[in-house]
């Protein structure tokens, strides 16, 4: 999607903000002995409450159906965990929470990875610099940039700090639809893929492994897990290009974004 008037900029704007209030409020549920169902069920009745609706809730995949609200990814877990009563979480655990929601007919992404309770010293190391690696990656989304630039910033961030990035998910474009061109891998040069135009939606989101970069699915069918079975964490953000440099557009209702310094 590129954004050519005021009132697409307004619509995708008002979606974004709709995803993360909703995860705003989720990650200030989460507390040691929470299952992730009854957490998942929460991000169901905030979307009502708001009046947006769940992107991967029933997203389809050949004949896989997605089954819950939220993707909500536990220690190994990448991505696309699915919220079930017999996860508990306990002290030390780490959670990513990924809300993705449709309103008025535009989607809104985001994805952040919480501590729960108190974790160890390296855990909580992996979780700021997979977070500092995204806001690196969004500095470079600037109208001229090719795609490289947002991918080699959030690699050489993730990789001097001795963790590794996944290298079989990638970041994307993002509008009416879950999932548009461009696509924006987390690892790359910074002269590789798409030049950025001015107007231009993404969803910049960076995970990150503490151990090796491969993965393995789980049963389910949906959950990616690290093949090593070394934590993972997964920050995102939907920004746009913009005129005066990268906007984020996933802000809360009430709060301000993060200043791009």
């Amino acid at each position: 999607m590129i954004v050519r008037n005021e009132e697409q900029y307004n619509a995708i704007k008002e979606a974004a903000q709709a995803a993360a209030t909703v995860l705003d409020r989720m990650c200030a549920l989460v507390v040691p002995g929470m299952n992730t169902y009854d957490l998942d069920q929460a991000g169901r009745r905030f979307m009502e409450e708001i009046g947006c609706e769940s992107a991967c809730y029933q997203y389809k995949v050949g004949s896989r159906i997605f089954p819950s609200w939220t993707c909500l990814s536990v220690n190994d877990e990448v991505v696309h965990g699915i919220g079930t009563l017999e996860r508990v979480l306990k002290e030390g655990d780490v959670i990513s929470v990924d809300v993705c929601t449709r309103y008025n007919g535009y989607i809104g992404d985001n994805c952040r990875t919480i501590p729960v309770g108190r974790v160890d010293p390296e855990l909580q190391r992996l979780l700021d610099v997979t977070e500092e690696s995204m806001y690196d990656g969004i500095k470079n989304a600037v109208a001229g940039n090719k795609v490289g630039k947002i991918s080699s910033a959030v690699q050489k961030k993730v990789e001097r700090a001795g963790f590794s990035v996944i290298r079989d998910f990638v970041g994307h474009g993002v509008g009416k639809t879950l999932h548009e061109e461009p696509q924006i891998p987390n690892f790359g040069r910074p002269n590789d893929y798409q030049r950025l135009k001015r107007g231009m939606v993404l969803c910049i989101e960076p995970m990150v492994n503490m151990g090796k970069h491969k993965i393995a699915m789980g049963e389910d069918g949906w959950t990616a897990l690290s093949a090593d079975g070394s934590p993972s964490a997964h920050f995102e953000h939907t920004v746009l290009v913009g005129e005066k440099g990268p906007e984020i557009l996933t802000v809360p209702e009430g709060k301000t974004a993060p200043a791009l310094v």
